[in-house]
């Protein structure tokens, strides 16, 4: 098991971890966004609060849930132990010369866009998850059950513009994050030649952009709905 260890706390270990947690979480935003899409639909929040209630009763999603979060934290220590090696390990004329002319302003601002979301999961969590699991959270009844209205939470929330401001930002930079980190984790994994980078890079600005703006307009459009 020597050799594990080994792979896993090297350099392309740790970049492998990056690209593996990475993702899946990139598997979770998009199953995250199909479901939060629901909140635009007109119907007073009814196909919300059903699938809030359904993901949050479900065994095998909370499941999935423990291991998002566990991810989470792996990516961003992951993240942070690479930064700082590559750091020490870079120097200065280097750094200045070369990395500016060879590379993207994402690839050079990981950090910063990495901190922003991570503020932004902290606000999240706090404003809902927290609020789902502990909150006393109102309760409507659809087709005599009776459901969290989660619905309700998440237009209040939406109603404070620094909240809505903060999760445009935070998708703003969701978006630059995937963007660069969809091409880094195919190129950890290999798959790295000129006859498809062009293509794996298109898909993967293209899905950054997709999903950015599919989060960031749905705060904006229930902000002005109600």
């Amino acid at each position: 098991m020597s050799w594990i260890a080994e792979t896993l706390t090297s350099s392309v270990g740790r970049k492998l971890i990056m690209a593996l947690t990475g993702f899946f979480l990139i598997l979770f935003i998009i199953v995250h966004l199909s479901g939060n899409l629901q909140l635009l639909l007109n119907d007073g929040g009814e196909q919300f609060n059903k699938y809030a209630h359904f993901m949050g009763h479900n065994p095998l999603i909370q499941t999935i849930s423990i291991l998002n979060f566990t991810f989470i934290l792996l990516h961003v220590i992951t993240s942070i132990i690479l930064t700082r090696r590559n750091s020490e390990a870079r120097p200065v004329k280097y750094y200045v010369s070369r990395m500016q002319n060879s590379s993207t302003w994402a690839s050079r601002n990981m950090g910063l866009l990495g901190s922003i979301i991570f503020i932004f999961l902290v606000v999240h969590l706090a404003n809902f998850w927290f609020k789902m699991k502990f909150g006393a959270v109102p309760m409507v009844e659809y087709d005599g059950a009776q459901y969290k209205n989660l619905f309700l939470v998440v237009k209040e929330a939406f109603q404070q513009e620094w909240i809505v401001a903060l999760y445009v930002l935070s998708m703003v930079a969701l978006g630059y994050h995937l963007s660069h980190g969809f091409m880094s984790a195919f190129r950890t994994f290999g798959l790295h030649h000129r006859k498809y980078n062009g293509f794996i890079k298109g898909l993967g600005i293209a899905f950054s952009i997709a999903v950015a703006i599919g989060y960031a307009i749905i705060p904006v459009i229930i902000y002005f709905r109600y």
